[in-house]
């Protein structure tokens, strides 16, 4: 009998695992998927070259998967068995190797009702051979929940036994777990700080000092948190910066307090939360590991570009947005000192390329390979002011220590209150421009409605490049062009 969705939750280790497990349920994700009496199987695209290989024994609750995951069931199990209690996976006969597997299960389940047997005929009955599942079922959803998983030696994951232990690794093993406990300490240290800073008060006059700053993003940099580190050091810019800076550090200072926070939570932290927490903490991830993940193709519009400066050295931010699936996308390039900008990217074009994303659910991505020559004029579709702001607000409500986001509106600059903004009949957003970016601006659209693709900050947006019907115009923040040499 077909599972109901109830009992597929009850199955799973957590609500995190649901969740994972949901973004995959879907046929567009699988291929050789079927289901009999006995067992459910298909094949699930991950992040390595090859599709993970699924199993699951719904008449005796076993799992097997090829992925690596130490959690059992996996999401790719959680994702089969939804998709299969949702009339999405044929009936079929099994594979080969499925049948070998169940035939091995049946096996191993024989043996252990036959030990359970002679265990009871030598007068050590005080456990029943049923709490160990002997006949191959199980008595509640915690036994191959709990059990961690099996290797039979073919790159399968059984889940009715204790997982083995991995191939021993110590140089490795030790530096990560050296890396991580640093990290912790750093956090810790951290929080402690904050707690003094709000116990102490923003008239403190050791805000008012770089070295108070410093000192502390010296020791998160010592503690492998650089990400934390550079917010500290940008946070030290805003005291005393403008009248409202007292509102904005305490803005910052509890973003801080929520990365801390999130930082040492990281293992009960849903998969994709945990991911962007760790990325905005400051763990980092190797450009290999992102490229060997399953690319996502579209024809990239180049909607616009950002420069600015962070820590002596200048960043870019290239802002994507797909043509065909309207995900935006960011990739970054770094200078320090009289090195270049990538400029392969042209503000106003459009590339038909793979884009390799990041853990997480973050906007960060790495270009793979290009299918053809950039196109241009090529514009992204634009949106009313409220409606960005919503798809600002859905962004920052799963990740709220984003400070960076991209939109794409059709507004006019105005003054409002004495302040630039950009304005249309469903509201307005204040300006932020750096250098002759407003003026720019203004000599472009004459102070009529334009399509516009800014970057939001929390203190306002910042115009990146006006999209007229037959070209685009870069008015985005350059980089300092003492500083960084050309290309």
């Amino acid at each position: 009998m077909r599972w109901s969705v109830e009992q597929v939750e009850a199955v799973a280790s957590s609500p995190a695992s649901v969740t994972a497990a949901q973004a995959i349920a879907s046929p567009t994700n699988w291929r050789s998927t079927g289901a009999d009496d006995r067992a459910v199987w298909g094949s699930c695209r991950g992040s390595g070259a090859e599709p993970y290989d699924t199993a699951v024994d719904h008449v005796g609750v076993g799992f097997r998967c090829t992925c690596p995951s130490r959690r059992t069931p996996c999401k790719h199990v959680i994702a089969l068995l939804l998709l299969w209690a949702r009339g999405q996976v044929p009936a079929g006969a099994a594979p080969a190797k499925v049948d070998a597997w169940l035939a091995r299960r049946l096996a191993r389940a024989a043996a252990r009702a036959g030990a359970a047997d002679h265990s009871g005929e030598s007068g050590e009955s005080g456990e029943s051979g049923d709490a160990g599942g002997g006949d191959g079922s199980r008595s509640g959803a915690a036994d191959a929940v709990g059990a961690g998983g099996r290797d039979d030696g073919d790159g399968e994951r059984d889940g009715d036994a204790a997982p083995p232990e991995p191939p021993p690794d110590g140089d490795r093993d030790s530096a990560r777990d050296e890396r991580v406990a640093r990290m912790l300490a750093g956090l810790s240290e951290l929080d402690r700080w904050l707690d003094d800073r709000i116990r102490t008060g923003l008239a403190d006059p050791a805000l008012a000092r770089y070295a108070t700053w410093d000192s502390l993003a010296a020791r998160l940099v010592d503690a492998q948190a650089g990400s934390l580190a550079n917010r500290v050091r940008r946070l030290a810019g805003l005291v005393g910066a403008s009248p409202e800076w007292h509102a904005e550090v305490l803005a910052e200072l509890g973003l801080l307090h929520l990365l801390t926070q999130a930082g040492r939570r990281l293992p009960s932290l849903p998969d994709p939360l945990a991911d962007d927490a760790a990325t905005a903490v400051g763990w980092q991830v190797r450009q290999a590991d992102v490229l060997g993940g399953v690319p996502d193709t579209d024809h990239w519009i180049v909607a616009g570009r950002s420069d600015t400066r962070e820590d002596r050295i200048e960043v870019r931010r290239h802002w994507l947005r797909g043509a065909e699936s309207g995900r935006w996308a960011m990739v970054l390039s770094f200078a320090a000192y009289r090195q270049s900008l990538d400029d392969s990217l042209v503000v106003g074009a459009a590339v038909h390329a793979d884009l390799h994303r990041y853990p997480g659910g973050g906007l960060r991505a790495l270009v793979g390979r290009r299918h053809g020559e950039p196109v241009e004029p090529a514009h992204p579709p634009a949106s009313s002011i409220a409606a960005a702001c919503d798809e600002i607000g859905r962004v920052l409500a799963g990740v709220p220590w984003l400070d960076r986001l991209p939109a794409t509106v059709r507004a006019s600059p105005a003054v409002d209150s004495g302040r630039w903004s950009l304005t249309d009949d469903t509201g307005s957003l204040p300006l932020v421009v750096r250098g002759d970016g407003l003026a720019e601006l203004l000599a472009v659209s004459a102070g009529r409605p334009v399509d516009l693709t800014i970057e939001w900050t929390p203190h306002g947006v910042v115009p990146l490049a006006v999209h007229l019907p037959d070209r685009t115009i870069d008015v985005g923040p350059r980089a300092d062009s003492s500083f960084v040499s050309a290309a």
